[in-house]
């Protein structure tokens, strides 16, 4: 059968650094209270529809021999909506200010590429109030954030990441203040200067209407990144005063200048930082990964002051996104691996079919103490039963007898064995995560 263009499938090694990724962005979020969810795959194809231009984007579902001729439903392309449907409809079960957490597929039917899937894996993190959320929830938001990224790098071998973090309300008021009339617009155009060159985002200004003193402006604030709140200052030197401007520029020094990330991770301000999406009210962030900047931003979200509404109450938030698949992907084609195919730290040889009960023993009594165990699939030669451990990366071969032995079959180490009392090192009771060994650039950059 011919392989599904973006609807990946990873090897049993593969599988392991992702739940190791996983495993470790669960423990982070919960480490800060976060409560994990899960929401359902299907949404009303109507409620989907309204949040955007990504009507060709979604995936219709239907029974195969449904009576209904037209699907109702279709599979959520992103966890916001859903969430946002979640909130209203258990906000009386739900404590406020909510702090969620939510590592589920999404389904997107756009052009599978280099990084981008129909099919693939994302961690949200939000924190939502009911009609008010204090603004440092922001700062919450991008802390967690960053942790999770430092480990993340940590455990793959990466080399670091810049989380870059703008405000909304800086560019709206800058805009404003130098009196443009459709700052959303402006900030669309803005948004794409990591794709577009300057000179043509001056066409692209002009066409709506900016022209060329404003547009040196804009330009001239979108140039500002800093890795403190130094910002500011440079700022205020462009001479345009608004408001707006003012309370934008405060909030983004709070984050930036309270935020204690990792060390390798960067955290800037970034007034180029848009995020073309139009429901972001203040804070937004976006993350580009040292050496996979093709990849373009692995992580995005920001603020809004109306994630969901019902007939008593809003619903504002600050949320951030990590495509997982996406940032997987890259690492996974530069090499990165788990150091065995399966959990498995043992294997108990068998001498011959009447002694597999015995070895079915020390198996139990090894994992009753949690060393992942499993007992050779025949009764071959023991030299056979250990290269199969060496096919699977097993590190050792348990030999029954009077007495035990184990045998590290990657060193010839053999020594006596009490199956109620050995463990091996803990570096090998679980497989390990292998950051590759890259003497060039990643992937991405080769092609």
């Amino acid at each position: 059968m011919a392989k599904l263009s973006g609807f990946p499938e990873h090897t049993p090694r593969e599988r392991i650094v992702e739940q190791a990724v996983l495993d470790h962005l669960r423990s982070t979020f919960e480490l800060h209270g976060f409560a994990s969810v899960e929401t359902r795959a299907v949404e009303p194809l109507d409620v989907l529809l309204r949040k955007g231009e990504i009507d060709k984007e979604v995936y219709g579902v239907r029974r195969l021999h449904g009576e209904d001729k037209e699907s109702t439903l279709a599979l959520h392309f992103d966890l916001t909506v859903p969430f946002a449907r979640y909130v209203v409809e258990h906000a009386n079960e739900l404590d406020f200010p909510f702090r969620r957490y939510q590592i589920q597929k999404v389904w997107r039917g756009e052009r599978p590429q280099q990084g981008r899937f129909r099919e693939f894996t994302q961690a949200d993190i939000d924190i939502v109030g009911r009609d008010t959320l204090p603004f440092h929830a922001d700062v919450e938001v991008t802390q967690v954030m960053a942790e999770a990224l430092g480990g993340i790098i940590a455990l793959t071998g990466g080399t670091g990441a810049t989380l870059q973090i703008a405000n909304r309300k800086v560019l709206e008021g800058f805009y404003a203040g130098l009196g443009l009339a459709d700052p959303t617009a402006v900030m669309q155009v803005v948004d794409k200067l990591d794709k577009v060159p300057a000179d043509k985002i001056r066409v692209m200004l002009a066409d709506i209407g900016v022209d060329d003193e404003q547009a040196d402006q804009v330009l001239a604030l979108a140039e500002i990144v800093t890795p403190d709140t130094s910002f500011v200052e440079r700022v205020r030197a462009l001479g345009v005063e608004h408001e707006l401007l003012d309370e934008g520029l405060d909030e983004l020094a709070q984050v930036v200048g309270s935020v204690r990330a990792p060390e390798n991770v960067t955290v800037t301000a970034d007034l180029r930082i848009a995020r073309g999406l139009d429901y972001y009210t203040g804070t937004v962030f976006e993350t580009r990964l040292a050496g996979y900047e093709s990849l373009g931003s692995v992580c995005s979200g920001g603020r809004y002051e109306k994630l969901a509404a019902d007939n008593r109450s809003t619903y504002p938030g600050v949320g951030i996104s990590l495509g997982v698949s996406r940032l997987l992907a890259a690492l996974l084609a530069d090499g990165l691996t788990a150091s065995r195919s399966v959990p498995s730290a043992v294997l108990v040889a068998v001498s011959n079919e009447a002694a597999r009960a015995e070895a079915a023993e020390v198996a139990a009594a090894l994992r009753s103490r949690g060393v992942p165990t499993e007992v050779a699939p025949k009764a071959a030669k023991f030299g056979k039963q250990i290269q199969h451990a060496e096919r699977r990366g097993i590190p050792f071969v348990w030999f029954c007898g009077d007495p035990h032995t184990v045998k590290d079959i990657r060193s010839g180490d053999q020594v006596e064995a009490d199956p109620t009392a050995w463990t091996p090192p803990t570096g090998d009771l679980r497989p390990q995560v292998l950051a590759p060994r890259l003497s060039s650039t990643p992937s991405e950059e080769k092609q």
